[in-house]
């Protein structure tokens, strides 16, 4: 009687001492703006020394993007993100004038280079031709 007591109060107690984390659904690219459909809450009961891990009300307060590219079923931690910033570049060519999310790589007297918030680059000639 008192060994099946004993093993069901630590059957109960495992789940007490588990941490609840992020772990992502799918893979994030680098740089890539986060949102709360991505991720799925699960309870793991050791994580890393090294790992401080993100929470939920964080996501869902903050906006973040990503600092590297994060695999599938990786638990989230916090040096993972850092907080959003707007990047938008108005660009105005005389009568012409486009407005990307983005930050400047290259220009000169022909075109810009905008590498985009997903990772992507975009060429955009100075006569409003987007490549």
């Amino acid at each position: 009687m008192i060994l099946r007591f004993s093993f069901l109060c630590l059957l109960l107690s495992v789940n007490s001492f588990a941490i609840s984390v992020l772990i992502a659904k799918e893979s994030i690219n680098f740089e890539e703006k986060i949102d709360i459909s991505k991720f799925r809450v699960q309870n793991v009961n050791d994580i890393s020394k090294a790992c401080v891990p993100l929470k939920l009300s964080d996501i869902q307060n903050k906006d973040y993007v990503t600092t590297h590219f994060i695999n599938k079923n990786t638990i989230i931690c916090q040096k993972d993100v850092k907080d959003y910033k707007d990047t938008g570049v108005v660009f105005n060519f005389g009568g012409v004038k486009i407005e990307k999310k983005g930050k400047i790589i290259y220009e000169n007297d022909e075109f810009i280079r905008i590498k985009n918030l997903d990772g992507s680059i975009e060429q955009i000639y100075k006569d409003g031709r987007i490549k």
